[in-house]
Formats: C-alpha cells, sequence, structure tokens
C-alpha cells in the first residue's frame, strides 16, 4: 500500500508544479548616459539688420539637464496579467490611436495674427506635432510585440510544439452507436432473431453508448524540459453480455517529462529569440533617439533658416529704401540742372535690380516658413493656421566654441552615439545566435518519464444459479422418420438471476489515485544525424552574420570619426568666416558713407555710390549667411557628438509620450525658461 500512495504522491506534486511553474524572463530597460549643455553668448549685431533680430541671449539650462530616459507607454512587451482576470489573455491589448490634430501648444503662441516663436518653442511643437517623430515611436512599440511574441516561446524548437505560455486542451464528446457483428457467439450478443420473410434473418447488432472527456496540460521551460499533464475519463455502456462493468467509468491519468541533454538544452538555445528580442526592443529605442536627434537638428536649423530668411529680406529693404532715396536725390539734382541724366538712369537700374532682389528674398521667407510650420505641427491646413506669420523671437548669437581636440571629441561621440549603441546590440544578437546554432550541432539526445494511473469503476453484473430441473424436450422419432407418440428427449433447464454492484466515478477515482493500476515508463531516445549539414549551414551563417557586424561596427565608428571631424573644421571655418565678415561689412559700411558724403559734396558720382551700395549690401547679407552659418555648424557638430538632445534640455520620455514638461514662452507672459528648473 505504500507504494501506491507513493505513486499517488507524486502524480498530486506534478500537478501542483504545473500550476505554479516559475517565471524566468524580466523586462530590461535603457538608460542612456546625458551630458550638460554648453553655454552660448551673444553678440551685437550690425546696424542694417538690427531689425530682424532682437538683442539678447538665448535661454540656457540652469542647472545640467537628466540623464535621457525612454519611458514606452503603453508597454507592449508584457501582457495584461491573468489572474484575477481569467479573461484578460483573451482580449486584445489597446493601442493608442494617433492624435492627427495639432496640440493646444499652437494656437498658445499665436498672436493677432503671427505665431511668435522662439527656438525653444520650436522643438518644442516639433516634439509634440512632428509626423516623423510620431512615426518613429512606433518602432519601439512594435519591437516590445515582438518580444511579447518571443516570450510566449512559440517558435517551433520543441519537437512537440510546447511553448512557454501553457496550454490546457481539453475534449468533450457523446457517442450513440449500433454496429452490426457478424460472428454473435464470440461477439458475446447470443442468436439472431428473425425479421421479415421466414428466409430472411437480421444480424446481431451491438448498441454502445459512450461519454469522453480528455483534458491535456503542457508547457515548455528555458532549460528545454516538456511537460505534459493529461487525463481521460470515459463513461460507456453496451449490450454486449460479456463486459464486467456496464456501464464502465475508466479513468487515465498521465504524466509525462522530457527533457533534452545535448541538443535543445540551456536557456541560451531557448532563450535565443527573448533575448535577442529584447535587444531588439533596446535597438528601437536608439534608433527612436537618433531619429530624435536628428529632427530636433532639423527643426532647428529650418527655424534658423527662417531667420536668415527675414533678416535677408531686410537687408533688401534697406537696400531698396536706400536706392529710393538715392534715385530720387538724383532726379531732383537733374530737374535743376546739376546732375546728368545718366546719373539718374543708373539710380534707376539699381533700384529695379535691388527691388527683384527683394521679391526672390520675400519669397524664399515664405518657403522657409512653410517648411517649419509642417515641421512643427500635424496639420499645417488648420483653420487657425491660415494666413499666420511665424515670427522667429530668438535672436542670432555668437555661440561659445569649446576647444576640444579631434581625439576627445571622437571618444566622447563614441559614448554618445546611437549608432554605437545599436551596433554593439547587434554584435549581442549575432553572439547569441552562434550559442544557439553551435548547440544545434549536437545530436538530439532526450531523457524521458511517464507515470500512467488507471482506475475502473461502474455496474458489475454476476450471474447466479437458482434453480435447475429436467423437463421434456423434443419428441423422439423412428427410423422412418415418424415421430413416437408419448416419447421425448430429456431436456435440463437452469434458471439464473442477476446479482448487481454498483460503484462509480469516485471508486474510479480512487483506484486511480490509489496506484491500484500503474505504469512507469522511462528511457532515452536520440536522433543522430549521418552528415548534419542544416545544422552546420545555420552555425556557418550565424559566424558569418557576426564577422559582418563586426566590421560593420568598426565601419560606424569610422563614420563618426568623419563626421566629428568634418563637423570640428566646418565649426572653425564658420568662425573665421563670422570675424572676417563681420570686419568687411564695417569697412564696406564706412566705404559707403564716405562715398555718399564726396557725393553730397560734388567729387563723386552716383555710379560710385551704387557700386558702394552694392558692396554694402553684400557684405550684410554674407555676415547675415556666415553668422547663421555658424550656429547650424554648432547644431551639426552637437549632432555629431551626440549632444543634440542634452544641448536642448529634451528627455526621450518627453519626446517619446509628445507631451514636452515645460510651459511655451508665449509672448507677453512672464518667462518660464527664466526660473530655476525642477
Amino acid at each position: 500500500m505504500s507504494g501506491r500512495l507513493r505513486y499517488a504522491a507524486t502524480a498530486l506534486l506534478t500537478a501542483i508544479s504545473l500550476v505554479f511553474s516559475p517565471g524566468y524572463l524580466e523586462a530590461q530597460g535603457t538608460q542612456p548616459q546625458g551630458a550638460p549643455a554648453p553655454a552660448a553668448q551673444a553678440q551685437g549685431t550690425p546696424p542694417q539688420i538690427q531689425q530682424a533680430m532682437t538683442n539678447g541671449q538665448p535661454n540656457q539650462p540652469q542647472q545640467p539637464p537628466p540623464p535621457r530616459t525612454l519611458n514606452l507607454s503603453p508597454d507592449f512587451s508584457n501582457g495584461p496579467r491573468w489572474f484575477p482576470n481569467l479573461t484578460a489573455p483573451y482580449r486584445q491589448i489597446p493601442a493608442p490611436q494617433p492624435i492627427l490634430v495639432n496640440s493646444p501648444r499652437v494656437d498658445q503662441l499665436i498672436q493677432s495674427g503671427k505665431l511668435n516663436l522662439s527656438l525653444e518653442d520650436a522643438i518644442s511643437l516639433g516634439l509634440e506635432n512632428n509626423l516623423g517623430i510620431a512615426v518613429s515611436r512606433y518602432t519601439p512599440w512594435l519591437d516590445e510585440a515582438s518580444l511579447l511574441y518571443a516570450k510566449s516561446g512559440i517558435n517551433g524548437r520543441f519537437p512537440l510544439g510546447y511553448d512557454f505560455d501553457p496550454v490546457l486542451t481539453g475534449t468533450f464528446s457523446l457517442a450513440q452507436t449500433a454496429t452490426p457483428v457478424n460472428n454473435p457467439f464470440l461477439a458475446g450478443v447470443g442468436a439472431s432473431t428473425a425479421t421479415g420473410t421466414p428466409t430472411q434473418t437480421a444480424a446481431p447488432t451491438v448498441y454502445a453508448h459512450s461519454f469522453v472527456a480528455n483534458t491535456q496540460y503542457t508547457q515548455g521551460f528555458a532549460t528545454g524540459t516538456q511537460l505534459l499533464l493529461g487525463i481521460a475519463t470515459t463513461r460507456s455502456s453496451s449490450s454486449l453480455t460479456t463486459n464486467l462493468f456496464d456501464p464502465a467509468v475508466q479513468t487515465t491519468l498521465t504524466a509525462e517529462l522530457i527533457q533534452p541533454l545535448l541538443n535543445g538544452f540551456g536557456r541560451t538555445v531557448n532563450d535565443r529569440y527573448i533575448i535577442e528580442a529584447k535587444n531588439t526592443v533596446k535597438v528601437g529605442e536608439s534608433i527612436f533617439a537618433q531619429q530624435l536627434i536628428t529632427t530636433v537638428t532639423q527643426i532647428a536649423t529650418d527655424y534658423w533658416e527662417l531667420v536668415f530668411a527675414r533678416g535677408n529680406v531686410t537687408v533688401e529693404q534697406t537696400a531698396v529704401a536706400a536706392d529710393q532715396q538715392l534715385y530720387d536725390n538724383n532726379k531732383k539734382q537733374l530737374e535743376i540742372g546739376t546732375m546728368a541724366p545718366l546719373d539718374v538712369i543708373t539710380a534707376q537700374s539699381q533700384l529695379a535690380t535691388d527691388q527683384q532682389a527683394l521679391v526672390q528674398a520675400q519669397t524664399t521667407q515664405l518657403l522657409d516658413e512653410t517648411t517649419l510650420l509642417v515641421a512643427i505641427t500635424k496639420n499645417p491646413l488648420a483653420a487657425t493656421l491660415t494666413g499666420v506669420e511665424i515670427v522667429p523671437t530668438t535672436p542670432i548669437f555668437d555661440p561659445v566654441i569649446e576647444n576640444i581636440s579631434l581625439e576627445d571629441a571622437v571618444k566622447e561621440a563614441w559614448q554618445k552615439r546611437p549608432e554605437i549603441e545599436q551596433a554593439n546590440l547587434n554584435l549581442k544578437n549575432a553572439g547569441v545566435e552562434i550559442q544557439a546554432t553551435r548547440n544545434l550541432l549536437l545530436p538530439a539526445v532526450n531523457l524521458f518519464g511517464e507515470f500512467q494511473g488507471i482506475g475502473i469503476a461502474g455496474v458489475e453484473k454476476k450471474s447466479e444459479v437458482t434453480s435447475s430441473e429436467i423437463i421434456a424436450g423434443s419428441q423422439i422419432v423412428n427410423a422412418a422418420g415418424v415421430p413416437i407418440a408419448g416419447e421425448f428427449l430429456p431436456t435440463t433447464v437452469t434458471a439464473t438471476a442477476p446479482v448487481i454492484f454498483p460503484s462509480g466515478l469516485g471508486s474510479d477515482l480512487s483506484s486511480l489515485f490509489g496506484a491500484n493500476y500503474p505504469a512507469l515508463i522511462g528511457g532515452v531516445n536520440f536522433t543522430l544525424p549521418i552528415r548534419n549539414r542544416a545544422a552546420q549551414a545555420l552555425n556557418a551563417t550565424a559566424q558569418l552574420n557576426q564577422r559582418e557586424q563586426l566590421v560593420q561596427f568598426e565601419q560606424t565608428r569610422n563614420s563618426i570619426v568623419l563626421n566629428v571631424r568634418q563637423a570640428l573644421i566646418v565649426l572653425e571655418q564658420d568662425r573665421a568666416a563670422v570675424a572676417s565678415a563681420g570686419e568687411a561689412r564695417i569697412l564696406a559700411q564706412e566705404s559707403y558713407d564716405d562715398e555718399v558724403k564726396r557725393l553730397q559734396l560734388g567729387s563723386s558720382t552716383a555710379f560710385t555710390v551704387t557700386q558702394k551700395q552694392q558692396l554694402l549690401v553684400a557684405a550684410e547679407g554674407t555676415e547675415l549667411r556666415d553668422r547663421v552659418n555658424l550656429i547650424e555648424a554648432e547644431l551639426n557638430f552637437n549632432q555629431a557628438m551626440g549632444r543634440t538632445l542634452d544641448v536642448h534640455n529634451i528627455t526621450v520620455a518627453d519626446a517619446m509620450g509628445g507631451n514636452v514638461t515645460h510651459q511655451p514662452n508665449i509672448p507677453g507672459s512672464p518667462d518660464v525658461d527664466s526660473k530655476p528648473k525642477q
């Protein structure tokens, strides 16, 4: 009896262990490093372009920005909890609908038909409304959904199709059958009865009724272990007289365990898709950060291009006003006879030329306005934006260029650039593939064990003799076949009565868990590929991919070296260009003023003054272009260094959620950014 109890305890503990199966995998996060933003120092602007810019300094963060963090909400890498809400696994995970209307911040910044926009406001609006960023948000979410799929274990690595998600299957059926029997004596149904004509008899028939209830639990584990627990119950009744139990209840309990010893053993091979999916989620987050850096840089560039376009319009307007004044003065002098007609024609020609340049500058301004508007809004055709003029409020400033060597700049870029993180994660995935495919080279040797317990019960029938007597049987006939009157063969008749011993499901389960009829099966099976070319091909492919990733990693590092070096060169060249352009503009202004005085004294000509004015306008435009180029060069340098988000105090979490925490700088309201940042 002790052996039966051990069998029952084994089956019970197996069932309990299935309910409380361990979870092996936890989600991982990423927390890239941040860096403080360099300060910027504003300098004075030329008198001719003061109307295009406001003197002052751009707002700077009061303290280093926090590290970049990514808050993916909602999290698609974990399904809804199945307990206590048992129906949660059968409902879809809600995915938020995209918001395709402009954020309220856009309307808040519009006053009197003008969208007064600082650089910070433009970037904030871009984080909230830029459709490129909105599309990039789906990349980490899709990667998380792939991770959730990998956690289920549905990848075909288990021979029996077991997955990490437990699966409960069941079959319930009713059957009513009538089966003709060709040999009634062997079948135990007795002789047939005549039906129809005297020459035709009906075949004996077995009538049966059955109800079957089968339930099976399967699950796979990260070690390669495969577990099956099944219980099958059948209740049947039949017209056969030879059955010991009728109706009968029979239950079978099966517990099977398979453990790979070589091929398929270990967490690396069985968790490979989960590990790779987690790395892919981080790659998606890094790609989003990279897209964010690119978009912020582009929005800032578009902003400064609009600043330049408006400043260039102001320069051209100043030139046209000077041309108009010169033309009017020459015309008056022509009327009083102190100037030749040729000088008037020359001034008029220059006026027409500068008016054409003004039209071109105004066209460029409108195009740049449209470009920036599309970058910072989801719907640039919204009613509130009809006919709105974008007015940049951040002044042009001379950025402080740090003195950093190429080696130090490259080291910093290698630490901060998202491309390096992506290359590292791809290398990790390639390494996981090599380990997993190396395991697939091994023969498949599986240790298996199975326990079966069987129970049976029902209504047991036994026949008992109650009486026996001799009665007259068949009549005796003579040799001629004529019956002899009064003579019969004796026949013995035995009367029996059934004795019924009823039992049911309780007795069936008692014999099942009491291990009255146990079966223990154990062994080892193996599969030994003779040539194993498929596994070798997979492993060779994994190794080649990993080698390719190594080369691409070095290629990425070298491309970053090129980007940083180019950015440094452009930055230095633009800084020198700004200094030269400022000096050239001052000299052109002095030369023009002197020539105007000489013209007033009669020692110069209108043609010479016009030439000096053209040189001044060109010098002013060149200085304005060079100063904007220097700011854009700093933007590109920060992008090459991976500093863009830190410089602008942007967290990836804000960008991912599409909500910017700091308030917009609404004209007429207190400057929020001047307060200490929380």
